[in-house]
């Protein structure tokens, strides 16, 4: 399945949306998305999760590394409304302890909205 993804940056906060499956053959898109949104000045990362229907370990190692990439610039990075599946292994492995998790699109707007 394909991966579909589009960004929009504001200040130091990029929102990147991201569709389909996360695994082996689509992570590295998504890594590639991550970093260049980092390198182009973000420091925190918010990734809307709502259209994710799969994301295998290497997807979850991408999420992962570009958390620590953002922490090393004092910044984060946070999940936007993880469907079931998604949520599912984040639970399983324990991640959802260490990302914070926004469950509702309309509060992680509001804290991505002007002056955030």
């Amino acid at each position: 399945m394909e991966l579909k993804i589009s960004s929009r940056s504001q200040d130091d906060v990029a929102v990147v949306t991201v569709g389909g499956e996360i695994d082996l053959y689509t992570a590295p898109q998504l890594r590639d998305e991550l970093v260049g949104a980092l390198e182009d000045g973000a420091r925190r990362l918010v990734i809307d999760m709502s259209r994710v229907e799969f994301c295998d370990s290497t997807g979850i190692s991408v999420l992962l590394s570009a958390m620590k990439r953002s922490r090393d610039k004092n910044g984060d990075l946070e999940l936007g409304a993880p469907r079931p599946a998604v949520t599912k292994v984040l639970e399983v492995t324990g991640l959802d302890e260490v990302f914070t998790i926004h469950q509702d699109l309309g509060t992680l707007s509001a804290s991505v909205g002007p002056g955030a």
